[in-house]
């Protein structure tokens, strides 16, 4: 099959420095990262993907997995011309980040999984939703989203941010995110954790109902070189809600040697 249209930025940050590349959460767009971006690019070049259908990318024509979804990442980074490459993935672009680790070792430095598990949900619940947003469009979902995105006092406190993702989510293809609750609603990699020898970092907002603590402290006790961090007054998208504290979370990882 084809592989799923995402659509990558190009890098901005320090010329020749190490590259770092950033995924999204469902429903989400670039804009979950660009409070994060500035910070990162101070020491690396940063890049960002949308997911099919969403921001930048075009719409899906047929179905695909978060394996597709990995196999699209690490051709988008292959045609940067980069060496290894550190990530950072949000929810499903967690999801794509451990599958990339299982997949594409060869092309990771380190990654870090953000609000995200080794499986996530309910997949007759991911298979209704999918459903409904075929049914009434994304608008349908855009206060179960929010309440499920943003901690207490998240959406006060940075109003603009907060209402220009809404507005991303009401914008995405149908169809795609549908699409991308069905490739949810099949990924599992619990039983492969154990072959991911990438150095992964696993965090989880204090307030995500979506993937707590226990969904991040599961990925870094599975794998070879795991560990975990919390970023406190967040929900489920930490690099919108709190960007100064999800950036140093990642860039303490960063720096790590192994």
């Amino acid at each position: 099959m084809t592989l799923p249209g995402i659509a990558m930025t190009d890098p901005v940050g320090r010329d020749g420095a190490p590259l770092v590349v950033l995924g999204p959460s469902l429903g989400t767009s670039t804009i979950l990262w660009e409070d994060v971006v500035p910070v990162l690019a101070a020491e690396y070049r940063v890049a960002a993907w949308d997911l099919p259908g969403h921001g930048a990318s075009s719409a899906a024509v047929e179905a695909f997995s978060v394996a597709d979804l990995a196999d699209a990442v690490a051709d988008a980074i292959r045609r940067l011309d980069a060496d290894r490459v550190r990530y950072a993935g949000v929810s499903l672009g967690g999801a794509v980040g451990l599958t990339l680790a299982l997949r594409h070792p060869e092309l990771l430095v380190r990654a870090a999984i953000v609000a995200s598990g080794a499986q996530l949900g309910e997949p007759s619940g991911w298979h209704e939703r999918a459903a409904q947003v075929r049914g009434q469009s994304t608008s349908s979902v855009i206060i179960g989203s929010a309440q499920r995105w943003f901690a207490p006092g998240s959406i006060e406190r940075r109003p603009g941010l907060s209402g220009r993702l809404l507005h991303a989510l009401q914008d995405a293809d149908d169809e795609s995110y549908a699409l991308c609750c069905e490739a949810l609603a099949d990924y599992d990699v619990r039983a492969e954790l154990g072959a991911i020898t990438t150095p992964v970092l696993a965090a989880w907002g204090e307030y995500d109902a979506v993937a707590p603590e226990a969904k991040a402290i599961e990925i870094a006790e599975g794998v070879a070189h795991g560990s975990i961090a919390e970023v406190k007054d967040a929900a489920h998208l930490p690099p919108a809600e709190q960007p100064s504290a999800s950036a140093e979370v990642l860039l303490r990882f960063f720096r790590e040697e192994r």
